[in-house]
């Protein structure tokens, strides 16, 4: 793995946010719209975590596998790369690049448990068939950077490592996981956009030492808002709600 990432491939791979919004035609012609695709997205953002669980892997497995799938669906249909399969195999995937590796046979058995719906039932060799899919879609480039290790060193450097701001943060920056941040923004600016939040909502006072970092505090802020506002949106993605998106694709007749 690169060790700096402004040298990374991750890095000269990060996204203006109206190409990560942009819809596939193929999935247009199905009638799914932005907010459908943001809907669909969040939902196999709970999917990955629902089965990183069962398959006790590290959150930074369940990190890496979300910010593949949502890589993937910069390039590719959700009509022709069934979300419901894709979710699983970049956990798969994520967990060898990770080197925590869980065998796909494990995951077809609690994708059975854990989903009645045969729409969910995909076998192993299916799965194998899509990683290699996915593993064009991302022209192999499997390397992410993630906000965690920015998070701790912040927060020892801000004296702001107890427990409280610790878990909060943390937290915080599980959740930037159900937007599409980690493919536009550098990953320390949202662990400081988190830490921002975090000192706000414990009423701490880091104005100092933001401007000590001497980091653009308009990009900290408008991060810090964007995470806010999906806490906002976040009330309106139901089940049947995402249950109708889904819909939309007819993947499985």
């Amino acid at each position: 793995m690169s060790a700096n990432f402004w040298t990374s491939s991750h890095y000269k791979h990060l996204l203006d946010q109206e190409d990560v919004d942009m819809v596939n035609p193929l999935d247009k012609e199905r009638g799914v719209t932005l907010e459908d695709f943001k809907l669909i997205k969040m939902h196999m953002t709970n999917y990955i975590l629902r089965l990183a669980q069962q398959v006790k892997v590290r959150q930074r497995v369940v990190a890496t596998a979300v910010t593949y799938m949502r890589r993937v669906y910069t390039r590719k249909s959700m009509a022709e790369y069934d979300p419901r399969l894709v979710a699983p195999t970049c956990l798969y995937l994520a967990s060898k690049a990770e080197e925590s590796t869980v065998q796909a046979r494990l995951l077809v058995f609690y994708i059975k448990k854990l989903y009645a719906d045969d729409k969910y039932r995909y076998e192993i060799k299916d799965i194998l068939e899509m990683e290699m899919k996915i593993l064009e879609a991302l022209d192999y480039y499997l390397v992410v950077f993630h906000p965690y290790r920015s998070l701790s060193q912040f927060l020892q450097d801000a004296s702001l490592n107890d427990l409280s701001m610790t878990q909060l943060t943390w937290g915080v920056i599980n959740d930037t996981y159900k937007m599409d941040l980690i493919l536009v923004h550098p990953p320390h600016l949202i662990a400081l956009a988190c830490i921002y939040i975090a000192s706000v909502f414990r009423e701490k006072d880091t104005t100092a030492w933001f401007e000590e970092l001497r980091v653009d505090m308009n990009v900290v802020k408008n991060i810090s808002m964007e995470i806010l506002d999906f806490y906002e949106s976040n009330r309106m993605f139901t089940e049947d709600r995402i249950n109708a998106a889904l819909q939309k694709l007819t993947l499985r007749p």
